[in-house]
């Protein structure tokens, strides 16, 4: 059994090149690139500001999809959840959110922002665990992420997607490159994810646990959110 996967960054769904928000856009974006399961960052939660609608049942309903949301922080005064969000095709048996402990002491950097993991098991083959991240800017909380992260993927039918906010050489991904497979390794000359009409940076990620068997991985040139989409294909 052959499905695709994405990690999508979608920047709470705007369009990148008009900057208002743009579902039917990124609906385009994931049919273009048959994903059946979906991990989101940077998603809106129905809040009180405005544009602050159920970013992820609304793609899902037009979808047709299953859907979760991990609330990672509120912004403002105002319950304005905002977070990760996963989209599947197949039913979604379990999924949690678990918070990235925030960093304790000085700060290495000024940037700050509260984040999760979520993680849901898919009712696909013999299932699927599905982790997506959203890494912050602070070297201190990537450090926190990555423990995350390493507490929580599983050795056996698992991916872990997202934005990690660091480049490929950084030192940080040593630990996960040791224990799931980098399908970034599969990629035919330099891949870039942002920004999406000329990238500069790779800072997108997608691993599989190594008993996975990986059919392709790209990063397609597609400018719909500020992030180029991350699309893999497995066997199950």
């Amino acid at each position: 059994m052959k499905i695709t996967v994405m990690s999508f960054n979608t920047q709470h769904c705007e369009n990148f090149r008009t900057g208002v928000i743009d579902y039917d856009l990124m609906v385009k974006t994931i049919r273009d690139c048959g994903a059946d399961i979906i991990g989101m960052q940077e998603i809106r939660g129905q809040g009180t500001m405005e544009g602050y609608e159920p970013q992820a049942q609304i793609l899902a309903d037009k979808l047709g999809y299953y859907y979760y949301f991990a609330k990672a922080i509120d912004v403002g005064t105002a319950p304005n959840p905002y977070g990760n969000a996963l989209l599947s095709r197949f039913p979604i048996l379990d999924a949690v959110t678990i918070p990235v402990p925030d960093p304790t002491g000085p700060l290495t950097g000024s940037r700050y922002e509260s984040r999760c993991l979520l993680k849901a098991k898919i009712d696909v083959g013999e299932g699927l665990t599905v982790c997506d991240i959203h890494f912050g800017l602070n070297p201190d909380e990537q450090e926190n992420a990555v423990a995350t992260v390493m507490s929580n993927v599983e050795t056996e039918r698992c991916v872990l997607m997202g934005d990690f906010n660091v480049k490929p050489a950084n030192p940080l991904l040593d630990p996960i490159r040791e224990l799931l497979f980098d399908t970034a390794d599969l990629f035919e000359g330099e891949r870039l994810s942002w920004p999406s009409d000329t990238p500069r940076v790779k800072i997108d990620y997608f691993f599989t646990s190594k008993d996975l068997k990986v059919l392709s991985a790209d990063i397609p040139a597609i400018v719909s959110s500020d992030h180029r989409p991350y699309v893999v294909e497995l066997e199950l």
